[in-house]
């Protein structure tokens, strides 16, 4: 429960205590459980159209957030998993594999968070080791081979920074993935809907339309350890959140990425379907556009889209 929720907690106990005890004692409560559920909804929608860029923050690492295997279920159909970069070993933080997307073959990448704690060290936090993006880049290449559009799910602090990550090449490993994906012959679409953090996400994140969810945040640092630098403190998180300009909206301005997909109410952890079918119309009609490009239009578009990232008027 994040602490701005605690009011709206609150009112869907008290809910469902009331639903309890109805079906428990046969007692007709209909009407006082509909006047607490308006009294709920009203309470989200004043909480969440006013959310600070630290609450998004807080809101796109939700542990109950939908992960890239939540909405690999909901979009796609016939999806077989592909493991192993045939170097080292198999990421478990990074999934890849193909699928179909109506009727169309695609290829699907994504980062992947665990729920417990058995499966957040299984999958390492979400945070994926040099195998992880060379894994994702032969599936990549596959799907160039194939004529397959490539999906990708962005959701991670960021890349591992740990001793064993740096031994086997984790920079270089980021760098190629850059490098490679910027020539890809076939369309590629990214979706964040978490964590959008630093290397980790640019890494499955070179695209010819980039899109976020509503409660997403996007940025090349965590606000943490930007404050840690600038205010030497990472008390002053939310300082830096405000400051780094994170969020969908502020990134829209921005012209950094193309497309904001909309969120119900109180977020993607409370109702994956609507979010889930934002996406697949997204992915059709960004689909539709791009599959109808030759490829030396659709890379020379990539990368004027990459050339124009930062530069800006005043």
């Amino acid at each position: 429960m994040l602490d701005f929720e605690k009011p709206i907690t609150d009112l869907e106990n008290k809910i469902n205590e009331l639903r309890s005890v109805e079906n428990d004692g046969h007692l007709n409560l209909v009407d006082e459980i509909n006047v607490l559920q308006q009294k709920c909804n009203k309470l989200i929608a004043e909480i969440y159209n006013d959310l600070s860029p630290w609450q998004i923050t807080q809101i796109a690492r939700h542990p109950n957030r939908p992960y890239t295997k939540d909405y690999i279920e909901e979009i796609f159909t016939d999806f077989y998993e592909l493991h192993g970069d045939r170097q080292f070993s198999d990421d478990h933080a990074m999934v890849t594999g193909v699928g179909r997307f109506k009727g169309t073959s695609v290829a699907v990448i994504g980062h992947q968070k665990g729920r417990d704690t058995n499966d957040k060290i299984y999958r390492n936090f979400g945070m994926v080791r040099p195998e992880g993006f060379r894994k994702s880049l032969r599936v990549m290449k596959l799907a160039e081979k194939f004529n397959m559009p490539i999906i990708t799910f962005i959701d991670t602090p960021g890349a591992y920074p740990g001793i064993d990550a740096e031994s086997r090449g984790q920079s270089e490993a980021i760098a190629t993935n850059l490098l490679e994906m910027s020539d890809l012959k076939v369309p590629i679409l990214s979706y964040v809907i978490g964590e959008g953090g630093s290397g980790g996400a640019l890494a499955i994140g070179v695209c010819d339309n980039l899109s976020m969810l509503e409660y997403s945040i996007y940025s090349v640092i965590s606000p943490e350890g930007c404050a840690s630098i600038l205010y030497k403190n990472a008390e002053f998180a939310s300082n830096a959140a405000e400051a780094m300009k994170i969020t969908a909206n502020d990134l829209r301005k921005l012209n950094l990425i193309d497309e904001i997909i909309s969120e119900p109410l109180g977020g993607a952890h409370r109702n994956i379907k609507p979010v889930a079918k934002n996406i697949t119309n997204s992915i059709v009609e960004n689909l539709k556009y791009l599959t109808t490009l030759e490829v030396d239009s659709l890379l020379k578009k990539r990368k004027e889209k990459i050339m124009s990232m930062g530069i800006y008027s005043e």
